[in-house]
């Protein structure tokens, strides 16, 4: 986190108590509902650099929307926006780290909706991670996910998979991530005997179902597509309501008698509390860079699908899909933590 500069004031007594004598006849100083952020409510923000943490490594989906959009927004701000890479559980470090920062709008994060919605579900209570302890701001970009396969098992559909009559190793992508909830729930409703094999994050997972270490894998879209295009990975199935444009010949999994539809998307978050004023010019420079033709060829350029909605509406959205998941396990009788 950036160091924060103490700004000293000196003021006479009197004119002390003259601002006292103001602020008491306008009602006080006004801050959004929560508390926190500076006694200007955010009017004179940003003042310095703000700091943008990313739950992933150098080089992933969310590591790289972070740097888009971090771009774009400090060019719109007029400061600088560095972007801080701290991986792990998921993205569960960086949500604690931003919920014991100051209110100022000085610390953001651009978090999954994994995070929110399917975590929980394979951790303890106390290690859940909540909608409501966070500020969000702005939703930003969706990301599908593909189940893929090494073309040396020579299949093409999940039929074909169930077909080989084979307990399935797959990949996953982490504990109380979309990759394991999707394959979970393929496996279950297929009736497939399966295995999983969870690696630390996409890369690792792509690695291995190129080195066929694993039979089938399931990963974010714009993980997968150069090698689906380069021949080097099979398409199964894609994970969403309807076909996805970047893979336009991929059936979904409902068409293949499968409804299994979990998707994984993104939006800005700050810590609670955080000033309206503070919010209202984040919501502002992400609006404009989502405007650029820069941003949409960056969109376009890595397969995700544009979710720029209030964060009234991404809230809403993550506690109903963590009820939907929540039925989803329970019906089949899937435990996500005894299935990493």
């Amino acid at each position: 986190m950036t160091n924060v500069r103490t700004r000293t004031r000196i003021a006479s007594v009197a004119g002390a108590a003259a601002l006292a004598l103001a602020l008491s006849a306008c009602g006080g100083v006004k801050t959004a509902s929560g508390g926190g952020g500076d006694a200007s409510g955010g009017s004179d923000y940003p003042t310095k650099s703000i700091e943008m943490t990313v739950g992933a490594s150098a080089g992933g989906s969310s590591d790289l929307i972070s740097r888009a959009m971090s771009k774009g927004m400090g060019q719109s701000l007029g400061v600088a926006m560095p972007v801080v890479n701290k991986p792990g559980a998921n993205g569960a470090l960086v949500a604690k780290a931003l919920q014991s920062a100051a209110p100022d709008g000085y610390s953001i994060a651009i978090q999954n909706a994994s995070l929110f919605a399917i975590t929980p579900l394979a951790v303890s209570e106390s290690e859940a991670v909540k909608v409501d302890d966070f500020d969000i701001v702005y939703g930003v970009s969706r990301d599908d996910y593909v189940l893929a396969t090494n073309p040396k098992t020579g299949w093409k559909s999940i039929a074909d998979m169930k077909a080989a009559g084979k307990t399935i190793r797959y990949g996953t992508t982490g504990v109380g991530t979309g990759a394991q909830l999707n394959s979970a729930l393929t496996f279950a409703t297929a009736g497939i005997k399966a295995t999983a094999v969870p690696f630390d994050g996409g890369a690792p997972n792509l690695t291995a179902l190129l080195g066929a270490q694993v039979d089938v894998s399931t990963m974010q879209v714009g993980e997968a597509i150069e090698n689906i295009r380069a021949g080097k990975l099979v398409p199964l199935a894609v994970f969403s309501a309807d076909r996805v444009k970047f893979l336009p010949d991929v059936p979904t999994a409902k068409e293949q008698g499968f409804d299994v539809q979990v998707s994984q998307y993104r939006f800005i978050t700050t810590p609670k509390g955080t000033p309206q004023a503070v919010k209202d010019k984040l919501v502002e420079a992400a609006k404009k860079t989502f405007a650029t033709e820069e941003y949409k060829k960056f969109n376009e350029q890595n397969n995700l699908t544009p979710l720029e909605i209030p964060g009234s509406e991404v809230a809403t959205k993550l506690k109903a899909d963590l009820e939907s998941n929540t039925a989803k396990l329970k019906e089949f009788g899937i435990s996500l933590a005894s299935n990493s």
